[in-house]
């Protein structure tokens, strides 16, 4: 006898991916099912968002990160959320297929569920983001779990975490020796409050390795070995636009050379008559 059922879809990969519809935390929950690693990036602007977006990126981060590579901050501690709002909204303007997440900045949280809930409705509101990211273990469970109740999909973020640099004397690997079985135990908590994935930073890679083979939901490592489900870089560190990078960063092109050669031959044309030529001018 013939059935009508079509045959389950094939699942599609996140990395480079198609499709006509935006990654979900179900699309994330099931490549960790699969087995399959994939990349994250940040972005802050419409134009970088649509070239990631386009690159196949299955989820971009408008990290607080900004404090420092667009408003030029030595840290990511002053950033508000009415700075990152109009950012956000940019890069879900300009990608079509990519995740959104917002990170929720210092300040904008800590405090409390209800301040929690206030910021990150802003975000989902305001912006489109797809969800949001937010620092910390144990100490913020009760956010996570009202964020989650809320219908606000969490990503956690668990090892070295920039808005408390000041607390850890500095930027400094987190996790070694007996705090390894704290955070071990921030990531189940994480994980039993409903967070959809965490972000493992600046941790041993065996520490990494056994977070990421203890939860069922995704890791996303940057500076964590190369064990956890995925891995994420502030894409001005990734591309070489950042003169002075941590150690875990590889720099994948040389995008600062690229763009300083641009405008000293653009200012040499200008300079020498050269530009505009003819075929750039109106009649």
């Amino acid at each position: 006898m013939s059935s009508s059922v079509a045959p389950p879809a094939q699942p599609t990969a996140l990395y480079g991916g198609t499709g006509g519809r935006r990654v979900t935390v179900r699309d994330i929950a099931a490549a960790k099912q699969r087995h399959e690693k994939w990349p994250m990036l940040t972005a802050y602007d419409a134009l970088t968002a649509r070239v990631f977006d386009e690159a196949g990126i299955p989820v971009l981060l408008v990290g607080d990160s900004a404090a420092m590579v667009v408003y030029g901050y030595d840290s990511t501690i002053p950033v508000t959320v009415d700075d990152l709002i109009p950012l956000t909204a940019a890069v879900v303007r300009g990608s079509k297929r990519a995740m959104v997440v917002a990170d929720l900045p210092f300040g904008s949280y800590q405090t409390g569920v209800s301040e929690a809930l206030t910021s990150a409705t802003r975000f989902m509101k305001e912006t489109g983001a797809h969800a949001i990211k937010l620092e910390g273990g144990r100490r913020v469970l009760p956010q996570v779990e009202a964020l989650v109740a809320a219908g606000i999909p969490v990503m956690g973020h668990l090892g070295l975490t920039p808005q408390s640099v000041n607390a850890f004397g500095g930027y400094r690997v987190q996790g070694r020796g007996e705090s390894g079985e704290e955070l071990i135990a921030d990531a189940k908590a994480l994980e039993a409050a409903g967070a959809f994935s965490v972000v493992l930073e600046c941790v041993p890679g065996e520490l990494a390795a056994r977070v990421t083979s203890s939860l069922s939901i995704p890791t996303i490592g940057i500076g964590a070995g190369n064990a956890t489900d995925a891995q994420v870089l502030v894409w001005q560190d990734m591309a070489g636009l950042t003169p002075h990078t941590a150690k875990f960063v590889k720099k994948f092109a040389d995008v600062n050379g690229v763009l300083g050669d641009a405008a000293r031959a653009y200012a040499d044309e200008v300079v020498g008559g050269g530009y505009p030529a003819a075929e750039h001018s109106y009649k």
